[in-house]
């Protein structure tokens, strides 16, 4: 009987030490924000103004849920606003940050990226932008939004070779390119999808060639989230491994390019009273 009971304390106790339980006590819940201006990856809520929308919304929820864990993704304000509310401990985590090397001291970015952000060369349909890489735009006018983030590498390649005009946001830019101003935009292959359909621009505008960048957009902890743990961690970094080789990625990106869309053809579409 001493030996039974015995066993069974230690079965309990293994029970209780396992990385699930210690996990699961530890957080039930996470608290996540992003950019509330980068669509399709995230974006505002206009019908929840509390939350945030978006193809990397919905990737975390659905590594959330795979994992049991609830989530929950607020607006915080500016990209400045959320990052700081997360590297505050605040809010949990962050859900499209580009990798950077001061703020390891902050976040523990989880690998793979959630996203990789390929940045395209967008053009009028009768431009004569003619490159084979990105060093043959140097004889061009561009134009970049001034919310783009590209890698440290290419954004001092763009700052010391190529000519470009930094405009206030991405529809700008376009704005800037469809009236002649400039010859070519630099923005990304799905945020670009979204706004030049969003904006009517499709017959207008089309992206050429192969990316000339490709940033990550990662998941970040905070290292003062009483939720980061090496569970957890490693558990995002399973599931990011396994969202390319299940094709959900791209369906999601694809679904939420068409929700932007909608929403910015909504008003336009609304029966006249």
């Amino acid at each position: 009987m001493k030996y039974r009971g015995t066993a069974t304390a230690l079965a309990c106790l293994a029970v209780l030490l396992s990385p699930l339980a210690v996990a699961a006590g530890k957080c039930e819940r996470l608290v996540a924000t992003g950019s509330p201006d980068a669509p399709p990856y995230s974006w505002q809520d206009p019908q929840d103004p509390r939350h945030l929308i978006g193809a990397n919304v919905d990737l975390l929820r659905q590594v959330a849920a795979e994992l049991g864990v609830k989530v929950e993704v607020l607006h915080a304000g500016k990209r400045e606003q959320a990052l700081e509310e997360v590297r505050s401990g605040r809010m949990d985590l962050l859900l499209d940050t580009p990798l950077q090397v001061g703020q390891l001291t902050a976040f523990d970015y989880i690998h793979p990226a959630l996203q990789l952000n390929e940045y395209l060369v967008w053009t009028r349909h009768d431009g004569n932008v003619l490159f084979e890489g990105p060093a043959d735009l140097a004889q061009y006018q561009g134009s970049l939004s001034e919310k783009a983030r590209l890698t440290p590498a290419f954004e001092a390649f763009a700052k010391g070779q190529l000519k470009l005009q930094p405009a206030q946001n991405l529809t700008q830019a376009f704005q800037k390119l469809v009236l002649g101003q400039v010859d070519y935009v630099l923005a990304g292959r799905y945020s670009g999808m979204a706004m030049v359909q969003g904006l009517g621009m499709a017959n207008d505008l089309v992206a050429r060639g192969l990316p000339v960048d490709r940033p990550g957009l990662y998941l970040a902890v905070s290292h003062n989230s009483a939720c980061n743990d090496a569970w957890l961690r490693g558990q995002l970094a399973q599931k990011l491994t396994e969202l390319p080789i299940s094709g959900a990625s791209e369906a999601v990106l694809q679904r939420n390019v068409e929700r932007w869309k909608a929403q910015m053809q909504a008003p336009l579409d609304a029966p006249k009273q």
